[in-house]
């Protein structure tokens, strides 16, 4: 029982009854043991064979509007217990509950028995006992409550005739009846509790083999205390063959390993053997870091350290080099410029990358909060978006080679970012700039976002925003300390040479887009897309050629560029329409299957999985460097690794769920079940064969062995 309950209790009886309980107090019988309940014993046999086992009931029946508790009283109560006085030979085996119904009293929600409950207990004979008339005797104690709740007990006893099995009709009955509301073994089911970014639980029931009932109305009842709000509704939705319970979670401290509790169906619906309810046990993932790159996360100056130096090391990743060249080449132009536009235009970009992370990490958390299933990158999971950014790089490639002028527009203002007038596109870059570095994740990026998005809004915003600090400091630094350019040559033709070289890292990109852009659409969306790209080039051309016209020939190219463009974006949102096969299995790969991979997990087999995108060149890298050589490939074979890939590359809110439960937001994530029971591994986002061979060393020897 809560300690708030009673000490309200406590008091209630100390100082006097509330009006409302007034009648009530008004009632009691000091000398009844047991207020407004009875209690009584039941066995389904008067007699026994040693060696045999009866069950037998304590049967309370409760005044109307009175109530007893379950094993958890949820907000308030305390369960039934019963202390036996047992003779030589005999044991008795737990206190078996039926399962309970809420209870709602004032905004609290209890689990209890109204009217009458029967509490089972089965009784064991030992083949030596002695034969005879045994009797039993014990003491039950409860909590009975209305408006006031009080303690309530009883002597109970009953005779058993050891010798021979004398079965007891009317008891037989009453005990069937029994029997028939306790929750029966969860055998078939898988029931997985999945952590939400909100504090709760999602509680994903995939149902046995043949069963084609319905979970709509379903509620579970906990049996750990203070896991879950227990006056939270409890909504049922559908994602295929999964049922998933949305449960609100309470101000626990530390996440459990499982949830134990009881599914009690809707009226009409049951389970397996006909039973409404199911004993299940829901593991909570848990997670080992697999080496010291990847830390636990314990608190918020932890995560802010992950996330900065995540931050740092973003620089370092593909995704970050046209953005790099360009900065660069504004370095190389801007030099000379006065120190204090420098350090304006430093804090400028500073800025621009600092308000992209919270714009994102906002937009990433509103989503979710609404139920939305998505993570870090998300935006690259829509076509458009990838098209527009194949779009955007493939005008700045135009532009550094001169092909065309954009002058004060938009492209201009972010091309000209490091240019020493360009203030505004030096805001634009540090845009421009996050934007291309979400398909990348460094290292530490991972843990500190997994752990962000489970946490209040500003202490996610906190960890995005030490993120951002962390990727602008080299160049806040390097505007700052100006001297440092002095190392760059000196401004010449080969400023202008080193401008349409840097051309091309942008085209590369812009192909990759595309093919990014094609495994989420198809190939016909990948031609679409690259016409469009074509119309984009010719408005570039026109635009170049003949923008210093005047007259006719003026509106004329502009009416070209105008129609060019529009076509390009015609192109561009038919292309995003076609639908296409995600990139999956690949050779000894399957394509994820939360149940399948679940239940070689609950089988003791060891299992790895690829969470992965098309659009993550961090992924992609890792795959060519490590996880298709053959010599890890061979490692995965000998030891009998199951391998899957959850390809991120568009939605998938069962991979987005996968990826919650082992506390990532984004990919890459490579997650190796080393078998036998063991809690998963999860290994760096940047891979090495050697790190993965290492962490095969961990996989189960009886099972690496077969």
């Amino acid at each position: 029982m809560r300690l708030p309950f009673l000490f309200f209790a406590l008091l209630a009886l100390a100082s006097g009854p509330p009006l409302a309980a007034q009648s009530a107090f008004d009632a009691i019988d000091p000398d009844d043991p047991s207020p407004f309940s009875d209690a009584e014993v039941v066995a389904e046999a008067s007699g026994v064979a040693p060696g045999e086992s009866v069950d037998v009931a304590l049967m309370l029946t409760q005044d109307p509007t009175w109530h007893s508790y379950w094993l958890n009283g949820g907000d308030a109560g305390q369960a039934t217990s019963i202390d036996w006085r047992l003779p030589e030979g005999i044991t008795a085996g737990p206190l078996r509950f039926p399962y309970p119904e809420a209870i709602e009293q004032a905004g609290l929600v209890s689990y209890g028995y109204s009217d009458e409950v029967a509490l089972l207990t089965t009784f064991t004979v030992a083949d030596g006992a002695a034969r005879g008339p045994t009797r039993i005797e014990g003491t039950a104690n409860w909590l009975i409550c209305a408006d006031i709740c009080l303690p309530a007990s009883a002597e109970i006893a009953f005779t058993l005739d050891i010798g021979t099995r004398t079965p007891d009709a009317s008891g037989a009955a009453r005990i069937a009846r029994a029997r028939s509301l306790l929750p029966v073994d969860a055998r078939g089911w898988t029931v997985e509790a999945i952590p939400t970014a909100a504090g709760g639980f999602d509680l994903r029931v995939i149902p046995a083999p043949g069963w084609s009932g319905s979970l709509e109305g379903a509620y579970f009842f906990p049996e750990t205390s203070g896991v879950i709000d227990y006056a939270a509704p409890q909504p049922v939705r559908r994602e295929g063959e999964v049922w998933v319970l949305e449960l609100e979670g309470s101000q626990i401290e530390a996440t459990p390993d499982a949830l134990e509790g009881v599914l009690v169906a809707a009226s009409g619906e049951t389970f397996n053997e006909g039973s409404r309810a199911l004993a299940v046990r829901a593991p909570v993932p848990q997670l080992v870091a697999a080496s010291e790159s990847e830390p636990e996360v314990s608190s918020l100056w932890i995560a802010l350290l992950l996330a900065f130096g995540g931050g740092m090391l973003l620089n370092l990743m593909p995704c970050v080099f046209p953005i790099l060249s360009i900065k660069i080449l504004g370095f190389a132009e801007g030099r000379g410029t006065p120190e204090a536009t420098m350090r304006r235009h430093g804090l400028l970009f500073g800025a621009g990358v600092l308000v992209s992370f919270l714009a994102l990490a906002g937009l990433l958390l509103a989503l979710r909060a609404s139920g939305e299933a998505i993570g870090w990158g998300f935006q690259l999971q829509a076509p458009g978006v990838i098209a527009a950014l194949a779009v955007l790089m493939t005008g700045m490639g135009l532009w550094l080679l001169g092909a065309v002028e954009f002058g004060g527009r938009v492209m201009g203002v972010a091309a000209k970012a490091d240019t020493a007038s360009g203030a505004r596109g030096a805001f634009l870059s540090g845009v421009l700039a996050t934007v291309v570095a979400t398909p990348c994740t460094a290292p530490f990026m991972g843990a500190a976002l997994g752990w962000a998005l489970v946490q209040p809004p500003l202490a996610a915003l906190v960890v995005f925003a030490a993120l951002g600090l962390g990727m602008a400091l080299p160049y806040v630094l390097l505007s700052f300390f100006p001297a440092w350019l002095q190392r760059l040559p000196r401004p010449g033709a080969w400023m202008e040479t080193l401008k349409q070289a840097l051309a091309f890292p942008l085209f590369l990109t812009a192909a990759w887009l595309v093919w990014t852009f094609g495994t989420q659409t198809g190939i016909n969306g990948a031609a679409l897309l690259l016409a469009a790209l074509v119309l984009v080039g010719f408005a570039a051309w026109v635009w170049g050629r003949w923008a210093p016209a005047s007259g006719s020939v003026r509106l004329t190219s502009r009416a070209l560029v105008a129609l060019s463009l529009a076509g390009a974006l015609a192109l561009t949102v038919f292309g995003a329409r076609q639908e296409a096969q995600a990139s999956g299995a690949r050779g000894a790969w399957e394509r994820y299957d939360t149940a399948e991979v679940a239940a070689l997990v609950a089988a003791g087999e060891p299992v790895f999985v690829d969470y992965t995108a098309t659009w993550c060149l961090s992924c992609q890298a890792n795959k060519a460097s490590t996880l298709h050589t053959e010599r890890v490939q061979e490692a995965f074979r000998a030891r009998g690794v199951h391998l899957f890939v959850a390809d991120w590359t568009r939605r998938d809110d069962a991979i987005t769920a996968s990826l919650d439960a082992l506390g990532r937001s984004g990919v890459p994530v490579y997650a190796l079940y080393p078998g036998g029971g063991a809690e998963p591994v999860l290994l760096p986002e940047i891979l090495t064969p050697g790190i993965v061979l290492d962490a095969l060393d961990g996989v189960s020897s009886s099972v690496a062995s077969r």
